[in-house]
């Protein structure tokens, strides 16, 4: 608790001591701890690392410390600053496990200095756990009851493996509560099998095994076949489990969750047992037999059940793990995806029987028109539909038409293409995944009070092809499409890595302070909720901002969040040119210098890629300032502000395909990329269902990853090699397509 309420910027300046583990340790000696677990993790400079731990205890954001304290770490990118930053947690995490741990031996008096040793330096928390076994309290045990018996003497005396009979041994035992011979054994045996059960070798001994050698096991719930039929392929399914890759897992633990499924880890059990036998077993009469039954006993019902659950959990982490990797991904490329731009645009929310809800936006986004149309049966006003779309592109002066991508849509493509118009209007078609979630949202409720959910719909569409960004920032990334098994994994990692590549999407185009809504500001380095509300007030009130200094008015900017914020803030038209770059406040006295240097004014030095080709950065290396923050400052003046996003593309499906009946094995279609998964890409080919590319149908190379070739919206050609309308599954070839 002192570490995070002092912070480790302090650490390194003084030598504040904090009880920890029931001893006083100075905090370098923690920290000093922390980046040694760390770089025993990554392949790191220590000095970076320390630097980097320094910079988050400081409040500073991942995107922040990325772009603009290359120098503090080693020009570490967002990647590894997250991981080093997802290690640090696990770290902290692990320390107040031990005092927790080291708290309770200690309480029961059992705590030697020898095991507070083992527990101090422990560094991974399945083996604490191991450490902890023998003292964790239980609920009343088989052996619990046994050493209530005054059974445990016998225990020690079964271990021993002497020779000598071993009912004579069990007879001294026979009185109180225990009955018989057999009675006070089996009571012996299972303290035993406690004991195998929490020796550390032991469990590292099946760990091991399980690690080389074991199989993921699947077998249908007899009775549910016909209620399970989606899982028919793991009805009876045999994999290695360190083969098994994250989708089948996560697809058997899924049927396992709704019951269809049983699922367990096999390993080869005369193994186990001589590998356990090898640890305790040390004689060859009637007491090692006791020993061996008791062997068999503790693996069975206590030993292989508890790491059993413990690397189906693991698996089940790693698998996790994948598609949160996936997802975050495919999210990246989606909110990256290239923008319209400022347009005027119509958008147009498809449907039959409740007709098509048009919508008319300008250059802003700002909602102009509303109304509905119907084109499609059964109403089939035809022509009244097409005099209204023409009439709609000449009065609102529309350059661009969007499509949403659902019910009805390739009819309303169809429709608006054979229209004829006033100006040149380019037609796109836009995916509504998440549309339908943000116009029931409460965002869409406060951005359109007095307008119906369609409305709202048709808004959102039109929008996210003039910026996907911008406007996909308001949905839950879950709502949007683009993952595998989301609702299976981890939810809280999930969001938490979602979030962070909303926030690194945002961070790296970089936003327009004055135009943009509080969800996008929200998402900025620095400002989150409150700040970001503070600021649309404040525009509100005083109007829009002349000066990145301006915002240090807002209520609540500190020092601190100006200092995460102000780079990733644009500022159009503003006094200083710099407001309206990437380059940081913090560095403003450098491009002075840089253009006094050359005879220049700033302003004239931005934009000027021959001037700024002249520019010699490492000159200008100063105690603040090192040479890759001045490398990034040059690229900058050379084109400021720059979007790195492309700018989006018109594309068109094949004429005839409408649905999946259209389709023949052998055809050579048009496709778009709309989802992105570890075992192959989802196309859109213009059906109402998206058809799968396997990965071995991507290329004639080898391709370990989808996402290492292919992208998000990419647009391509692909060839019909199945078509199964009952099942409604499409198989498609890019290989074979000749891409």
């Amino acid at each position: 608790d002192l570490v995070r309420s002092r912070g480790l910027g302090d650490v390194y300046k003084r030598q504040d001591l904090f009880y920890n583990k029931g001893k006083i340790m100075g905090m370098a000696e923690y920290c000093k701890k922390s980046v040694d677990f760390i770089a025993g993790r990554v392949n790191g400079d220590i000095r970076f690392i320390r630097n980097l731990l320094q910079l988050l205890e400081d409040g500073a954001t991942v995107p922040f410390i990325a772009r603009y304290r290359k120098e503090m770490t080693g020009n570490m990118d967002e990647v590894r600053i997250a991981e080093i930053k997802t290690l640090y947690t696990q770290f902290q995490e692990l320390e107040k496990r031990k005092t927790s741990v080291l708290e309770s031996i200690r309480e029961q008096g059992k705590l030697t200095a020898e095991l507070e040793r083992q527990i101090l330096e422990c560094e991974e928390s399945r083996l604490l756990e191991d450490l902890y076994l023998p003292f964790k309290p239980k609920k009343q045990t088989r052996a619990a009851k046994a050493r209530l018996k005054g059974l445990e003497p016998l225990a020690v005396i079964l271990m021993r493996q002497e020779a000598g009979d071993v009912g004579d041994k069990a007879a001294r035992f026979v009185k109180g509560e225990v009955e018989s011979e057999e009675e006070a054994l089996q009571g012996a045996r299972d303290i035993i099998a406690e004991w195998i059960n929490e020796n550390e070798v032991a469990r590292n001994r099946i760990r091991r095994l399980i690690e080389r050698e074991a199989f993921v096991r699947a077998k249908g719930i007899k009775g549910k076949e016909k209620e399970g039929e989606k899982y028919t392929d793991y009805f009876d399914y045999r994999e290695s489990l360190k083969q098994c890759p994250s989708h089948r897992m996560l697809a058997i633990r899924r049927g396992e969750a709704e019951g269809f499924l049983k699922v367990n880890l096999e390993i080869e059990e005369e193994k186990a047992l001589e590998g356990i036998e090898k640890i305790v077993v040390k004689g060859n009469n009637e007491c090692t037999s006791q020993v061996r039954m008791a062997v068999k006993d503790a693996y069975k019902r206590l030993l292989f059940p508890s790491i059993e659950a413990e690397y189906m959990s693991l698996a089940k982490q790693k698998a996790d793990t994948e598609a949160i990797r996936v997802f975050a991904e495919n999210l990246r490329q989606l909110l990256l995806a290239s923008p319209l731009g400022n347009k005027r645009v119509l958008a147009i929310d498809p449907g039959f029987r409740t007709g098509c809800k048009v919508v008319c936006l300008d250059e802003t986004g700002k909602l102009v028109h509303n109304e509905n149309i119907y084109p499609h049966p059964p109403q089939n006003e035809y022509k009244q539909a097409a005099a209204k779309v023409a009439n709609m592109v000449a009065t609102y002066e529309i350059e661009a038409i969007a499509i949403g991508n659902g019910t009805a849509g390739r009819e309303t493509e169809r429709f608006i293409q054979n229209l004829r118009y006033d100006r040149k209007v380019q037609i796109f078609v836009v995916s509504e995944s998440g549309a339908s979630v943000y116009s029931a949202s409460k965002i869409a409720r406060e951005e359109f009070p007095n307008y119906d959910v369609t409305v709202r719909g048709a808004v959102s569409i039109g929008r996210r092809l003039m910026d996907p960004l911008a406007e996909l920032v308001k949905i839950d990334p879950k709502s949007i499409g683009v993952g595998q098994y989301q609702h299976d994994v981890d939810q809280g990692k999930l969001k938490e890595a979602l979030d962070q590549v909303v926030e690194s999407c945002v961070n790296k185009v970089g936003v327009n302070v004055n135009t943009a809504g509080k969800y996008l500001l929200t998402y900025v380095s620095g400002l989150g909720p409150t700040l970001a509300e503070n600021v649309v007030e404040y525009i509100r009130e005083n109007g829009a901002m002349k000066s990145r200094e301006e915002l240090k008015k807002v209520k609540r900017m500190g020092p601190k969040a100006f200092e995460q914020c102000a780079g990733f803030l644009r500022i159009e038209n503003a006094r200083n040119p710099l407001d309206n770059s990437a380059v940081h406040p913090e560095s403003y006295y450098i491009v002075e210098k840089m253009a006094r240097d050359m005879g220049v004014q700033v302003q004239q030095l931005i934009g000027n890629e021959q001037l700024c080709s002249r520019i010699v950065a490492e000159r200008y290396v100063d105690e603040k300032t090192g040479i890759l923050t001045l490398k990034d400052i040059v690229e900058e003046l050379k084109k400021p502000g720059r979007d790195p996003r492309t700018l989006a593309k018109v594309f068109s499906f094949a004429e005839g395909i409408s649905k999946i009946e259209d389709l023949k094995e052998g055809m050579v279609l048009p496709g778009i990329v709309t989802n992105l998964t570890s075992f192959g890409a989802f196309v859109d080919v213009g059906v109402k269902q998206d058809g799968l590319v396997h990965i071995s149908e991507i290329a004639d190379r080898y391709v370990a990853n989808p996402a290492d070739v292919l992208s998000l919206h990419q647009q391509l050609r692909v060839k019909v090699v199945q078509v199964d309308s009952e099942r409604k599954r499409i198989g498609l070839s890019i290989r074979q397509a000749g891409e």
